[in-house]
């Protein structure tokens, strides 16, 4: 049955094109699933051994099929790799399938069918009791168990290690890239060496007195001694280095009325009293003529 003379209004085939395009756009490292091309209704499913188990390293190709009522009546499953534990082209009675219609439901798929069936397969005693389950010797399990990955399909013409690749060797190949030659390797830090410091140059020391102007430096009077007091301090002089001295001067404590003093500056200015100006002097003398002619003109 072609895809082209399908129904696409039928609700099974909806059903089954959907599950095909999450299977194939969700896929996982312990299951394949995928419906032939000539017929939607028949998958080929392949599955890994679960780990701790007599079936670890295993991988085991199997047929799913689905009913023309399908989601609403269960699939049909049947193993194709020898495993110990199932018959070969049996319809297996599981309670999912065929043999138990009572118990499925219309939202289970075949995603459903392959991990309830990976379930199933350690069982053992009245557990594994059903249509198309064998006993097996755990050694005999182990030794199909490693047969198995050769295995080859006879509808696929694949061997079960090829549809189903283990998941480490596609992990090494991701973390392991295979280096090219055209990558460089990588270049080792140039240090970087600090050209020799210039000598730090001492700027010409100059006398702080220098800022002083000459009128009062030659004021005797107005500078009191204390303004000759400079705290120098001479710098030990090691050996092919500069002596620098460094001469601070404090402004000293106006003793003086009418004298101020600055830092690095000299009030100009002397005790020595001032002759009032002529103005002043000629305005004052005015006025008290004035006041004693007006005293004179009321006695009088």
């Amino acid at each position: 049955m072609s895809l082209n003379s399908l129904n696409k209004n039928n609700s099974a085939v909806k059903r089954i094109m959907q599950e095909a395009r999450e299977l194939a756009n969700d896929p996982s490292t312990d299951y394949h699933a995928a419906p032939l091309e000539d017929d939607i209704f028949e998958w080929h499913c392949t599955i890994r051994g679960s780990p701790g188990t007599d079936f670890e390293g295993g991988i085991y190709h199997f047929r799913i099929l689905l009913p023309a009522e399908y989601p609403f009546r269960p699939p049909s499953i049947m193993m194709l790799t020898p495993n110990g534990r199932f018959e070969l082209n049996v319809k297996i009675c599981i309670s999912f399938t065929n043999y138990h219609e009572e118990l499925w439901q219309p939202a289970w798929g075949v995603r459903t069918a392959i991990i309830g069936l990976q379930g199933f397969f350690p069982l053992r005693g009245q557990a594994a009791v059903g249509v198309g389950s064998i006993e097996s010797h755990t050694t005999e399990r182990k030794r199909l168990a490693t047969l198995s990955r050769e295995w080859t399909c006879p509808h696929c013409k694949l061997s079960n290690v090829e549809i189903l690749p283990d998941p480490s060797s596609n992990s090494t190949r991701d973390n392991h890239p295979t280096p090219t030659s055209a990558s460089t390797p990588p270049q080792e830090p140039q240090q970087v060496v600090p050209s020799d410091p210039s000598p730090i140059q001492t700027p010409p020391s100059t006398h702080v007195l220098d800022s002083i102007p000459q009128s009062a430096a030659h004021d005797r009077n107005s500078v009191p001694s204390s303004a000759n007091n400079i705290d120098s301090s001479t710098r030990a002089t090691a050996s092919g280095a500069e002596t620098r001295n460094t001469l601070v001067v404090h402004p000293p404590t106006p003793t003086t009325p009418g004298v101020e003093f600055r830092a690095g500056t000299a009030a100009q200015g002397s005790t020595s009293s001032q002759k009032p100006p002529v103005l002043l002097d000629t305005a004052i003398m005015i006025l008290l003529v004035l006041l004693f002619a007006i005293i004179c003109r009321r006695v009088v």
